[in-house]
């Protein structure tokens, strides 16, 4: 849960920053699902030997929820963050990681399906943030059929580990896109600010389970 008042963090030299998000999945108040999202970042570097000793099952049952996802490992393809809402720190296997946002999952999306889950589908993530994309850096983005932007937050490596940060100037040969979206690579000549709107994210991700966020302009 988020402490409103602790003041806000800002962290930088993110970018190909490696971390882990653990999702604690229950029923919300609406009768559809929502998740409890818990971060690394800052914490640690995700180690890999722990991270791979998580039991999705073992903690689901630990904490009293109905599912678990392991959401990663991550790496950050933003410069810097400010967070104006966080939250306290659990311990997960011994990996820690600290609250960090709620997501509301769509009813057409399941989570803990893997490849088999539906991709390009809008989801509502609640927090507080700024990111920041530094001038004469890559950006990558993703175009939907309205026109809406949504930058690349962070490439995954739960469907391809082989990604890397190099590896993204092609990302777009890869993906499947839906009919009228494009991802396109450029390069800022100013300092791109990617902030929430109302302390609410959108967000996309795409088969590789790279996240993309709503640049609200």
């Amino acid at each position: 849960m988020s402490d409103p008042v602790k003041p806000s963090r800002r962290q930088s030299g993110m970018r190909d920053e490696r971390y882990g998000e653990v999702l604690l999945i229950s029923p919300d108040e609406r009768g559809g699902l929502k998740a409890a999202v818990y971060t690394t970042y800052g914490l640690n570097d995700c180690p890999l030997d722990k991270w791979n000793a998580l039991d999705a099952g073992a903690l689901a049952a630990e904490f009293g929820v109905p599912a678990v996802f392991l959401n990663g490992p991550r790496f950050w393809t933003i410069d810097e963050v400010t967070t104006y809402a966080w939250g306290d720190v659990e311990k997960f296997d011994g990996l820690e990681a600290r609250w960090a946002a709620e997501v509301r999952i769509p009813p057409d999306v399941d989570v803990t399906a893997g490849q088999g889950k539906k991709h390009y589908v809008a989801t509502t993530v609640d927090r507080d943030t700024e990111y920041v994309l530094k001038a004469g850096r890559p950006a990558y983005a993703l175009s939907d059929a309205e026109g809406r932007t949504y930058v690349l937050q962070a490439y995954s490596h739960t469907v391809d580990d082989s990604q890397t940060l190099d590896s993204l100037a092609s990302l777009g040969d890869r993906l499947q896109l839906p009919k009228g979206w494009r991802f396109r690579t450029h390069t800022p000549a100013q300092d791109m600010h990617v902030r929430t709107v109302d302390k609410k994210a959108t967000v996309v991700q795409d088969e590789l389970e790279n996240t993309y966020m709503l640049h609200a302009r």
